[in-house]
């Protein structure tokens, strides 16, 4: 038997050891991860940072007692022989399955409280409790490869980008506030009273100047910091992102360049703690127009593993039986169709739960129509009658056994409505394709949109971005049919980052601000770094920024972007271990020239 135990609290880790250890001596170091005590004889399943090992105590054993009495997550640094599980204890499922180690000296190194929330298993608890002890939520086995996923995807992002010869740069955590975007988190200054600094919201300024500096091809694994409410795909607070940005580059261009870093990473961990990997899509991703987007998914960020097409049917009730949908339409309103494939053996109930259902989200409601053997049924069918109806499913293509769903009202109302009911009806139906990643890019965005009380025309989207046709067309056309170079990257209906070709020349920044109502003083004013910097030799350029939480949530099928994240804040914008937001001292607000309002 060959001794190695030289090391102060480990020869091996907890999932390392194997039936060719066996004979040996070793020590591991861990947590008590269970104990099962059988008939006198103690098992415990050791766990490090890497795995399980099993540990047996027997009768007799002078260290029984000793760990026996010790909580779980007991923290232990075990001596002991490796030997051959009996016939019949094998796991094949462990990597130490064949073995286990026969405790020959136990030296506790800490021992653990009563613990707040269990460790082992994968029970739910509260979101409060397992804020405040994250560092015990972390040790969970599904939380902890979690982790160790998002830090694998990080490092296959860097080497993938590098690959396509981009370089990492740092950009400053300090800046100045900027009057576009969400809101910011504000840093006092000590140096400069009354004056303040702004956490980025993102590095966008910063990598455009980049490439005024020349630096061609950037990229950055980068913090971002916005005072947000949270959501299930957005932290409040920060998060991260890969921010990229390359010179003299078409949209095109940036797509052949990120493609294949988006599909490489989720290739390469879609069979990460699954069976079966996961589809991606193969070559380009599609490219889908922003208007036929919100037309046939009713948004933005569509889900195309649901085969689902919303249709405009307005011009069919135009002139109608239906009142109710004549009525809509002549007053410049849209009806939009929703199919529901194969449900002549649905009850009515479906489909009136279906619109009492999009009535609880707020809306007026959601019309249909069934159909069973070619037979129509419903009050919109009778109303419309079988002649109208027969005209409109063969303008659909829908069969004698398919039921449809239609949204009415004002254009983005119903195409909400429409894309909310169509994801409806794939989850009820299931017709979501499983186990696979879709991507697509949205491509077209309009340049600027009308305000629907006052009729102000603002950006729609990014104002920095440049408008197809540049200077022609924020001159002769009008504002509402501007489209930009501007894109989003989605994946199963998550939208993963916009990006832009930017708007590079001065004299077209000034003009597009102009038609949304800001003065070249105002741009000079709130913009000083770039458009300064514009001024003397900018290159054409563009990139975007998928988020690296929401690439790491999809990787791991995960509801909530907080499964994937470290320390994250609570729905209130808390870190309840850290008791933060908190309180400071006079003495450091008087450093920073601050003196607190009372509230209330």
């Amino acid at each position: 038997m060959s001794t190695n135990t030289t090391h102060a609290y480990r020869t091996h880790h907890c999932a390392e050891l194997t039936a060719g250890n066996v004979g040996e001596t070793v020590r591991l170091s861990g947590w008590i991860h269970r104990k099962r005590d059988h008939g006198g004889v103690l098992f415990i399943d050791l766990r490090d940072h890497h795995g399980l090992t099993q540990l047996v105590a027997a009768t007799g054993s002078p260290f029984l007692e000793t760990l026996d009495k010790l909580r779980l997550e007991s923290v232990v640094t075990i001596d002991g022989e490796v030997v051959a599980r009996s016939e019949g204890t094998v796991n094949p499922n462990l990597p130490t399955g064949a073995i286990e180690v026969r405790v020959r000296g136990v030296t506790v190194q800490s021992e653990a409280a009563e613990l707040p929330l269990p460790v082992a298993g994968e029970a739910e608890y509260p979101e409060d409790i397992r804020l405040r002890y994250r560092f015990l939520d972390l040790r969970r086995e599904r939380l902890h490869k979690n982790i160790v996923l998002r830090s694998k995807v990080i490092s296959s992002l860097r080497q993938r980008m590098q690959a396509q010869g981009f370089t990492e740069y740092q950009t400053p955590i300090l800046t100045a506030s900027s009057p576009e975007g969400a809101r910011d988190f504000l840093v006092p200054s000590r140096l400069h009273p009354g004056k303040f600094y702004a956490l980025p919201q993102a590095p966008q300024m910063f990598k455009q100047l980049l490439m005024v500096a020349g630096f061609d091809r950037y990229f950055q694994i980068a913090p971002c910091f916005r005072d947000e409410d949270a959501r299930a795909d957005r932290s409040p607070g920060e998060f991260y992102q890969l921010d990229f940005e390359m010179s003299f580059v078409t949209q095109e261009d940036v797509f052949q360049a990120i493609e294949p870093v988006l599909a490489g990473v989720f290739a390469e961990f879609a069979g990460w703690n699954r069976e079966t990997p996961w589809a991606v899509t193969q070559g380009a991703f599609p490219r889908i127009p922003y208007r036929e987007s919100m037309l046939k998914y009713g948004n933005d960020k569509p889900d195309l593993r649901n085969p689902l097409l919303i249709s405009d049917v307005s011009e069919h009730f135009r002139q109608s039986g239906f009142g109710l949908f004549e009525k809509i339409v002549a007053s410049g309103g849209v009806v939009r169709a929703i199919p529901a494939p194969n449900t002549a053996d649905k009850s009515r109930k479906f489909f009136d739960d279906m619109n009492e259902w999009a009535r609880s989200e707020g809306h007026a409601g959601l019309g249909y129509v069934t159909r069973k053997g070619g037979e129509f049924g419903g009050p919109i069918a009778k109303n419309h009658g079988t002649e109208g109806m027969e005209a409109l499913y063969a303008a659909l293509g829908l069969g004698p056994d398919d039921g449809c769903f239609f949204a009415a009202g004002k254009e983005l109302p119903a195409a909400k409505l429409a894309g909310f009911a169509r994801t409806r009806v794939g989850e009820q139906l299931g017709l979501i394709e499983q186990g696979a990643y879709k991507f697509c890019w949205i491509v077209d965005f309009p340049m600027f949109e009308a305000d629907e009380e006052t009729g102000k025309i603002d950006f729609s989207h990014n104002p920095f971005s440049m408008p197809q046709g540049e200077m022609g067309a924020l001159e002769t056309m009008d504002p509402l049919d501007i489209l930009a170079f501007q894109y989003d990257i989605v994946c199963n209906g998550v939208e993963l980052s916009s990006g832009a070709i930017r708007n590079h020349k001065p004299e077209i920044m000034y003009k597009a601000f102009e038609i949304a109502g800001y003065t070249q003083d105002q741009v000079d004013t709130n913009f000083p770094g770039m458009i300064n910097a514009f001024k003397y030799g900018a290159p054409p350029h563009g990139g975007s920024a998928p988020g690296v939480d929401r690439i790491v949530m999809l990787i791991a099928d995960e509801p909530n972007i907080r499964e994937v994240t470290l320390f994250p804040l609570n729905q209130k914008a808390e870190d309840l271990m850290m008791n933060a937001p908190s309180a400071v001292s006079e003495k450091q607000l008087r450093e920073l020239h601050i003196q607190p309002r009372k509230v209330g």
